[in-house]
């Protein structure tokens, strides 16, 4: 078993031993100003309380939080509110609507302090941080007592290598980064980069300056490919954001050595005529459902439901190079023309995917439903199963709704699977809906976009992507397999890795009052953020005109999902206990929990080792920093790709809508194509355009005029850029008029650090950068 953890406190030198007894207020701050942070046990053990000292403890440690002077570190850590270490390790986890950057300690919990993140004025830092970015800050008071993050280093890119493009001008021959953050230009030697082309895409080492005031000198590395390629996008990605790419021979070796499965140590399941549906294009399939009416009499119109995942623990040993690059890569990263699978193929594709008509190994969960909706038990099989069908979200929708005839005189094999399995899944799934109702997560509509890639690696079109009633069947059955899982671990008391989403601030709950105070709605600032609450605020203003700008509130509103090893509940799908468990192919952390469901229930013996349970903070800080860094790359890929779709529409007017209010200019989506770009505030006209945080609008200085958030535009592109992604747009409409009761605005010293020359942008923000 894991050995235990040495109190926190011990890292510090020994310090006299205080005197038996419960501390006063400023010594126990004392000690924890010291120690950094601890829990409960470590101060009762410091100061030798026992019996009724320590529910005094527990009681003076409540007060001090009530009253603002302790903060939670985790779920039983304790440190005095704004104490943070000189310098620290930290993540960018939030951008507010002026652009300013957000960090937090790495290694703290979420209701650890936000810490603005100062401009970069370190040449050496490695470029601007964005979203989702790990970064290396000195920590300081400013003389207003706020705390500020101030950048070394950021750690998400190398600050030693730059991915650029090769520009042969005259003179000399450059490396022009494609990080739009970034401004390194480095000088390459001629005689070293004859055999370079202008365009091509390089890994360039970083060495010295050329001169006093010159570029630096670099070495070229690699050659990536080129930028005019057609798939240059999520290359550049990929080496942009530190990617693991490929695997090792000997993991290789371990994926081709991995053999089919056999009955021996699990129960036949091929009789159970389970499907998998997914997208029309995936490749590796995860899950597989099929339902029944359940046959006990005292479950009248009950039902049960069987969620069946690949055995990927079966393949997958703790310890084999296998294992060890699927953690570092966290997950598998999805781009419109590829994918960076966190498994080799011949186990993502082949052994570990649920094909049609192939034994397969399977951890499924066989879960019974009531009348009402509530699930009533579960239990986990480690089983063989056969899929009877693969079918695409378009194809079981299709059947459903009767629009291919259901005896598959057309081909379509969804037809004939209609009544023995298509009907009792909905069926099934419209009883867990009534479940679903009682429940109310949280219902914010998302406009997402499919980029769909020929052959060649051209763009065919971007697609807004259909919500069809197959896509909800799946996830519903597959958030019910996930909390079978997190309940079945507690249950056991098995440590895991949970998927948590933690509730609104009230900073950010407070803020959304005052904002929709301004539309004059009533929210009251005291109430607790529920689900029901917000989903009430939104359909109350569904066909409203301002629909989208509430949507777009109440999103930025929520906090941001993580995996932790403690439990700190899902507020967005407002559940107790929720861990993933259905897509270990493509997530590290429902492979945890696989091993961890086998070493609780004795399902085998290759479940959750020692060594997994005490690593899993570490495991479930390091997939989430994976889980963010695939996010971003999958963003510029995205932003890179739609800039290559626009290249040649430039100076073509489109409809959107602000998306994006900020001190330095306005954000755009398009509604045609979902493409995020930006209108330098220098743009919009001859007065001084002020940030309104409270209305999120600029304000004009002198009439009042407002460009308020979700406001319908129509805009001029002026600017693509494919190989950095960046859009710029010329506003054609003009701004809302004043509102006569809204106080004027005045010009500020903030908004006058951000006036910069027309066409230019503040420091630090890029092109078509979106929060």
């Amino acid at each position: 078993m894991a050995k235990p953890r040495t109190p926190k406190s011990s890292k510090f030198p020994a310090a006299p031993k205080p005197p038996a007894g419960l501390p006063d207020r400023e010594t126990l701050l004392a000690f924890l100003r010291s120690a950094g942070e601890s829990g409960k046990a470590d101060i009762a053990r410091h100061f030798g309380l026992k019996g009724a000292d320590r529910r005094a403890l527990r009681e003076m440690l409540r007060e001090l939080e009530a009253q603002g002077d302790l903060g939670k570190r985790g779920r039983k850590g304790f440190a005095e509110a704004g104490s943070l270490p000189p310098v620290g390790v930290a993540d960018v986890v939030d951008r507010d609507n002026d652009g300013d950057m957000f960090v937090r300690l790495t290694k703290a919990g979420e209701d650890a302090p936000l810490v603005r993140l100062s401009p970069a004025r370190n040449d050496n830092a490695g470029g601007a941080p964005g979203m989702g970015d790990r970064v290396l800050v000195r920590f300081e008071r400013l003389e207003n007592g706020e705390m500020e993050a101030r950048l070394i280093k950021r750690l998400g890119q190398s600050a030693h290598k730059i991915l650029g493009v090769i520009r042969k001008h005259r003179r000399e021959i450059r490396v022009e980064p494609v990080d739009r953050k970034s401004k390194e230009v480095l000088v390459l030697n001629e005689q070293e980069a004859k055999d370079l082309k202008d365009g091509d895409l390089v890994l360039a080492q970083v060495g010295s300056a050329s001169g006093r005031y010159g570029p630096k000198m670099g070495k070229v590395l690699e050659v990536v490919g080129r930028e005019d390629h057609p798939r240059a996008a999520s290359l550049i990605a990929i080496y942009s954001h530190g990617i693991p790419v490929g695997f090792s021979e000997e993991a290789e070796a371990e994926a081709s050595a991995a053999k089919p499965p056999t009955l021996e140590g699990r129960d036949d399941l091929r009789d159970l005529p389970f499907v998998t549906i997914d997208p029309v294009d995936a490749r590796d399939h995860d899950d597989a459902v099929y339902a029944h009416p359940d046959p006990d009499a005292g479950n009248v119109d009950g039902w049960i439901v069987w969620v069946a995942i690949a055995d990927v623990a079966a393949y997958v040993r703790p310890g084999s190079a296998l294992d060890r690059e699927a953690r570092e890569k966290g997950n598998s990263v999805y781009f419109p023309d590829r994918v960076e699978p966190m498994l080799p193929e011949v186990l993502s594709n082949g052994l570990c995917s649920l094909r049609e008509g192939e034994n397969r190994a399977t951890l499924a969960v066989r879960m019974v439903f009531d009348s009402a909706g509530r699930k009533k038990s579960h239990r986990f099989v480690r089983g063989l199963m056969r899929s009877a069908a693969k079918l695409s979200y378009e194809q079981a929708q299709a059947a459903i709704d009767g629009t291919i005839p259901p005896d598959g005189q057309d081909g379509d094999k969804a037809g004939p699977l209609l009544d023995p399995i298509l009907k009792p899944l909905w069926a099934a799934f419209r009883l867990m809906g009534k479940g679903r109702e009682i429940r109310s997560p949280l219902a914010i509509e998302s406009d997402e976009r499919k980029i769909v890639i020929t052959q060649e690696g051209e763009i065919a079109s971007i697609n807004r992507r259909a919500s069809l009633e197959a896509h909800k069947l799946i996830e519903e059955m597959m958030i019910q397999a996930n909390v079978s899982a997190a309940e079945s671990l507690e249950a056991k008391r098995t440590p895991l890795i949970y998927r948590v989403h933690d509730t609104p601030s009230q900073e950010k709950v407070q803020n959304l009052a005052e904002f929709l105070a301004t539309l004059e709605i009533k929210w009251n600032k005291g109430e607790a953020p529920q689900t029901h609450r917000f989903n009430k605020l939104l359909d109350e203003t569904r066909e409203g005109p301002h629909a989208a700008i509430i949507n777009e509130v109440v999103l930025r509103t929520q906090m941001q999902a993580h995996y932790s090893a403690d439990n700190l509940g899902h507020f967005g799908l407002n559940l107790a206990k929720y861990a993933h468990f259905t897509s270990p192919i493509r997530r590290y952390a429902d492979l945890i929990v696989h091993r961890a469901l086998i070493r609780a229930l004795n399902l085998g013996t290759d479940g959750l080792t020692d060594q997994d349970i005490s690593q899993i903070k570490d495991t479930a800080e390091t997939i989430t920093y994976a889980e963010r860094r695939a996010m971003a790359a999958e963003r510029d890929a995205t932003d890179r790709y739609i800039a290559a779709f626009l290249s040649d529409r430039v100076g073509a007017t489109f409809e959107g809508r602000i998306t994006g209010v900020t001190r330095f200019g306005l954000f755009i989506k398009l509604n045609e194509t979902g493409a995020d770009g930006l209108i330098p505030i220098s743009t919009l006209g001859q007065e001084f355009f002020v940030h309104d945080e409270r209305m999120h609008a600029l304000v004009g200085e002198r009439t009042g005029k407002r460009w308020p958030l979700g406001l319908a535009v129509e805009v001029k592109l002026v600017e693509a850029t494919p190989v950095t992604g960046g859009l710029l747009f010329e506003m054609l409409s003009e701004p809302v008029a004043a509102d006569p009761n809204a106080p004027r605005p005045r010009l500020g010293a903030r908004r006058q650090a951000a006036v910069k020359p027309r066409g230019g942008l503040p420091k630090g923000v890029r092109r078509g950068q979106r929060r």
